[in-house]
């Protein structure tokens, strides 16, 4: 069963590793984007992270909750809303239950994915974030391992394609052979769940 530590965990080493991979980020966004999605990210999780340091809500839903209205409130761009709305909406639909299982995650993961697809009209192959988390989801039933291999896969899988959504697009074929900065920064935070879990 996983608890509101857990959940904790899981938003400080995603913290963590934004931290460390922001100048890459960064370096990915420049050629297809604004430059700014590893401050951005830096910034938002950040605040994440002082704000369960403050607040230490005491619930894994509770725990998402606070930490997507912090993304939404500090992150700049489209990252803010994106990345607020899938951790709101997983919270959401996590409840109020002290404790949830990895089959339920799985269950809240996959909502506040496809919150997100709503949101920003994107579907898998469209070079966004999408790509790495569809795949994460689908494997999160099988492990959090699994479901890191997949992301960094998906994220991977993203250079070829030609993006069709967000600022990228308008770049049209030159945003081929660039890895995409959303699906590469969704495979840090699904990566997160391994350390969160002593795995």
């Amino acid at each position: 069963m996983l608890n509101a530590d857990f959940f904790r965990r899981w938003m400080t080493v995603t913290a963590v590793s934004v931290d460390r991979e922001a100048e890459r980020l960064t370096e990915l966004d420049s050629p297809i984007g604004d430059a700014d999605h590893g401050s951005n990210l830096q910034r938002g999780f950040t605040a994440v992270t002082a704000a369960l340091e403050k607040e230490a809500p005491d619930t894994p839903g509770a725990v998402l909750a606070l930490a997507g209205r912090q993304l939404i409130s500090t992150v700049g761009g489209a990252s803010g809303p994106l990345y607020g709305t899938l951790l709101r909406r997983t919270g959401k639909a996590l409840g109020d239950a002290p404790e949830v299982t990895g089959e339920q995650l799985t269950d809240a993961l996959r909502t506040g994915v496809d919150a997100v697809m709503a949101l920003g009209g994107a579907a898998p192959g469209d070079k966004t974030m999408i790509d790495a988390l569809v795949p994460a989801v689908d494997a999160l039933a099988e492990s959090f391992a699994a479901a890191k291999s997949a992301a960094e896969e998906g994220a991977v899988a993203t250079t070829p394609l030609q993006a069709r959504k967000g600022r990228a697009s308008y770049l049209g074929e030159r945003s081929i052979g660039h890895q995409d900065p959303g699906a590469t920064s969704s495979a840090l935070l699904i990566a997160a769940l391994v350390e969160a879990a002593g795995e």
